[in-house]
């Protein structure tokens, strides 16, 4: 069958009357020189700061260095299929990472793409990587704590929603298991975990993620990894993708948390790629903005008023320091951003205090704002009590063996309190047996009760309130007080419990 001409012109009619107007452009150049992830462009005129740049085989790279006569680009992957005289093509997209609840109980890279084996991640709305931080006026003042679960932290350097702090120490002290006690004490409540593990081995990250699986914690986390095999660029973006997750859930009005281990291997990897890019370098080899590299991070964390949605975005940042040395160029920098820092030190994990929490040296800005009205009044004197404890144990370790009665009951009361402070790993334990337990402590009711067993002493307690006297735990929940009837009930019970426990 043949087309008239009649046809065949009413065909093109429709074709010409259907065709968009609309034309895709880009921005073309050529890469003159590649090396170790770095590529530099000739060409792309129009291209913006942090824009994606697309090679071939669809591998992307992030432009950071806009000069005079080329780009500098950061090559997201390896850059092995990158060849000098290849062609660049501008995409006219700012850095994006996929948000939103469906990547929840996820593992994910810097871009957000899945690595966990389970399939694609069913989410439509992006985000933008880099963006301003709430400015003061949408901000609200810190008052709701986050339970972590851990009593040294919450009776003494209390962590408040919308916060930054710090957690820093040498190497295997113990920082990542206080942020996976935090994550698991989270279960069944409101506040979302993010977890950006940066640089770290592919290993301990498996590992941090069945530890959570086991623990149920999974459901309420997000982990966001760049291995320390990958690129320096995607290490680099990994805590800006996690952070822009957390606060897509901040302006829906929800709660999130977003911890960054470690932000010590994230200024080592922008060190190294603005030495690749040939940015001068200042201070320990550093380029003069590695203050801005994590201020624009860790400003972006905030409790937003209602207006805003009423939602919150917390920051557990974490430094690794060498042999102790807190002076450092990057820690002294976080510190200074930060709310308050939360130091862990060596030989007190090595002697066997578990958090090793060097109370002296931690410091929570917020303080008592960020905890519960209960916490805050068994928990007021126990922090001047164990500084006086430290004091007066150093004193005693010279040898005096005239101690008065007052010292040595002072010496007495601050073992015991050490020794209840202690808590195992992924043992997270709830405000109210927190309440009662340092109740029991700062009142002398362990004064009697020999140090080796004062753990023994504690576990068995927590089992007897529970069996028989659970009212008054879920009293100090329901009111967020110690008041007088309460208290007076948990004296009477701790005298009942001492009898049955004996010497």
């Amino acid at each position: 069958m043949t087309m008239s001409g009649q046809d065949i012109a009413s065909v093109i009619k429709q074709q010409i009357e259907g065709f968009g107007s609309q034309v895709a452009t880009a921005d073309v150049g050529t890469v003159v020189e590649v090396a170790d992830g770095v590529a530099r462009i000739h060409g792309l005129s129009s291209c913006r700061s942090t824009e994606l740049v697309e090679f071939k085989d669809n591998l992307f790279g992030i432009a950071l260095n806009l000069e005079e006569d080329s780009v500098g680009a950061v090559i997201l992957g390896s850059d092995r299929a990158v060849k000098e005289g290849d062609e660049v093509k501008t995409t006219g997209r700012i850095v994006e990472v996929p948000v939103g609840s469906e990547l929840l109980g996820r593992v994910v890279d810097p871009l957000g793409r899945p690595i966990d084996g389970k399939g694609a991640i069913q989410t439509s709305k992006t985000r933008p990587v880099e963006r301003v931080a709430p400015d003061v006026t949408t901000r609200k003042a810190v008052d709701t704590p986050v339970q972590t679960g851990i009593k040294a932290i919450d009776a003494m350097i209390p962590i408040g929603r919308g916060q930054r702090e710090l957690i820093i120490g040498d190497r295997s002290t113990g920082k990542t298991a206080i942020c996976l006690d935090t994550i698991i004490n989270q279960k069944g409540k409101d506040l979302l975990c993010i977890y950006v593990a940066i640089g770290q081995k592919a290993v301990k990250v498996a590992q941090a993620v069945e530890v959570l699986e086991r623990h149920g914690a999974m459901e309420h986390t997000i982990i966001v990894v760049a291995n320390a095999s990958d690129s320096a660029a995607l290490q680099y973006l990994a805590p800006y993708s996690g952070c822009t997750m957390g606060e897509e859930f901040m302006e829906q009005g929800k709660e999130a948390l977003v911890i960054y281990d470690d932000l010590s291997k994230h200024a080592w990897a922008y060190r190294q790629m603005s030495l690749l890019l040939h940015r001068p370098a200042g201070r320990e080899a550093y380029p003069g903005d590695v203050f801005y590299l994590h201020s624009r991070l860790l400003e972006r964390s905030a409790k937003v008023g209602e207006e805003q949605g009423g939602g919150s975005l917390t920051a557990l940042p974490i430094i690794e320091t060498l042999a102790g040395d807190v002076s450092a160029y990057v820690p002294t920098n976080v510190i200074s951003i930060t709310d308050g820092q939360i130091y862990l030190e060596t030989d007190l994990f090595n002697a066997g205090q578990r958090p090793a929490v060097n109370v002296g040296l931690s410091v929570s800005r917020v303080g008592g704002a960020a905890q519960t009205r209960a916490m805050r009044r068994v928990a007021g004197r126990l922090r001047l009590d164990l500084a006086q404890y430290r004091e007066l144990a150093t004193f005693a370790q010279l040898g005096a063996s005239d101690l008065d009665a007052a010292t040595r009951r002072q010496l007495a009361r601050g073992q015991r309190t050490v020794e209840i402070l202690k808590q195992g790993q992924y043992v997270p334990q709830p405000v109210e047996e927190q309440v009662m337990i340092i109740y029991a402590a700062t009142n002398g009711f362990l004064d009697e009760v020999p140090v080796d067993r004062a753990s023994r002493w504690e576990e068995e307690f927590h089992r007897f309130m529970k069996a028989s006297h659970p009212e008054i735990g879920q009293k100090i929940v329901e009111t967020r007080l110690l008041e007088e009837d309460t208290e007076n009930a948990l004296v009477k019970a701790i005298g009942e419990f001492q009898n049955q426990f004996g010497p």
